[in-house]
């Protein structure tokens, strides 16, 4: 029996491992199924990392280190090359590597932390060949940076997100020569900073309202069509155009990666990918948290150390209420008695996509993290209880690439029953 177990050692897993440390639990198991701690941040050499969370700029390997160095010093134990397999309600890890075999674990608390994966080609449906070149930006991202492979010289992305904005960047300065950037959406589905420094300082055009509606090749890929798409997203046959290439990378969302959120019958939300939690991260599953890109896709590392910091510390206080002490001071687990229970829930009107977390269950400071569905300036955002507003904060801008937040007091929760968020624009 384990206290704590936590499921992936990336960014997230890490930063929960280390404030679950710092809130008194010791008992704590990071299972990782890479050879080595730090996820998606070991091929992130591009600097940018840190600044929220540490004062200075770092890369991702850099960023990741900080962590691990921590989680060495704590005496955290880790298993790499460790995948587990399923997870049940009842916090029943059933996980296998080498040296074990398949073997199981009974936890007082499991923080979900596996991070999210790239939407692959075959859910775009786009007409064509199946030639050699057309890669996933992070797959593209890893053959250069981590392998020393550079996957073409000719090449054309599609999507705008941030890992195929900075691999535009990469590969130009590889010398590979980035055609075209080309985005479904009127608007970039990246940070505003990445456009900048990845594609304007670069000369690499951004095509807005673009999509590769034709693949041509054989074993190795030709060249793509691509063609102006109008208000339905449906291409314009008159604009289309063709490219020639060699490599077409795939930069067209993220997926967070919940098989094993689903096994546990754990609620989902459908328009995050991730589950519904409360203020304290825990799932529908009591004693199950999740934290960073599995829960929500952020934009910023810093982001998902924070967030995984609240489910840390959350993790151990539900560790702490369960627990029958003995005379070691561990025991056997009973059911939570945590005092002060509510359930407030989060509704939100159309230009406001998705809240996190989607309910409320104890009164307390909470930060609610948000984006919109579309571009807006100039606007404010209200949050409503019983067609009251109870807080209202302005902004001089909102995008669908920059995740917002607002800090909520525990004082404006008392009496609701309810929250709703709306956008109000001020033109």
């Amino acid at each position: 029996m384990t206290d704590l177990v936590i499921i992936g050692g990336g960014p997230a897993g890490m930063s929960a491992a280390v404030a679950a440390y710092e809130s008194g639990i010791r008992d704590i198991l990071i299972l990782e199924r890479d050879g080595q701690l730090g996820g998606i941040l070991q091929q992130c050499i591009h600097n940018g990392f840190g600044l929220h969370r540490f004062g200075e700029e770092l890369t991702g390997p850099e960023y990741a280190w900080r962590y691990e160095k921590q989680v060495r010093e704590l005496g955290i134990p880790v298993k790499l090359n460790t995948m587990v397999l399923s997870v049940s309600p009842e916090r029943l890890i059933t996980a296998t590597n080498e040296e074990e075999g398949i073997f199981t674990i009974e936890a007082g608390a499991i923080i979900l932390a596996m991070g999210c994966r790239e939407r692959p080609r075959g859910a775009l449906n786009i007409p064509g060949t199946r030639p050699a070149g057309i890669y996933s930006a992070g797959t593209a991202q890893k053959l250069v940076n981590r392998k020393g492979y550079l996957p073409g010289k000719n090449v054309v992305i599609l999507g705008s997100g941030d890992i195929g904005l900075i691999m535009a960047r990469r590969m130009t300065l590889e010398g590979a020569r980035v055609k075209a950037v080309c985005e479904l959406m009127p608007y970039s589905g990246g940070l505003a900073r990445n456009i900048e420094q990845c594609l304007n300082d670069f000369d690499i055009p951004l095509k807005l309202s673009h999509t590769v509606v034709d693949i041509h090749g054989d074993k190795r890929l030709e060249g793509v069509t691509i063609a102006r798409v109008d208000e339905n997203r449906r291409p314009i046959e008159e604009t289309r155009e063709y490219i020639p290439c060699d490599t077409l990378l795939l930069s067209v969302g993220l997926i967070p990666e919940n098989e094993l959120s689903l096994q546990a019958g754990i609620r989902m939300d459908a328009v995050t990918g991730g589950a519904l939690v409360d203020q304290d991260r825990q799932t529908s599953a009591p004693g199950i948290f999740a934290c960073g890109n599995v829960l929500h896709v952020h934009d910023l590392v810093d982001f998902v150390s924070d967030e995984a910091a609240i489910a840390g510390e959350s993790a151990a206080e539900f560790i702490r209420s369960i627990r029958e002490e003995t005379g070691e001071g561990r025991g056997a687990y009973a059911e939570p008695d945590i005092p002060e229970q509510t359930d407030i829930s989060i509704t939100t009107d159309g230009k406001i996509r998705y809240t996190v977390p989607q309910r409320i269950t104890r009164r307390r400071d909470t930060t609610l993290f948000f984006r919109v569905a579309d571009r807006y300036r100039n606007v404010k955002i209200h949050i409503i209880s019983d067609g009251k507003t109870i807080h209202s904060v302005r902004r001089p801008k909102a995008a669908p690439g920059e995740m917002e937040s607002i800090p909520l007091k525990a004082a404006l929760l008392e009496g609701v029953t309810g929250l709703r968020l709306e956008l109000e624009e001020l033109g």
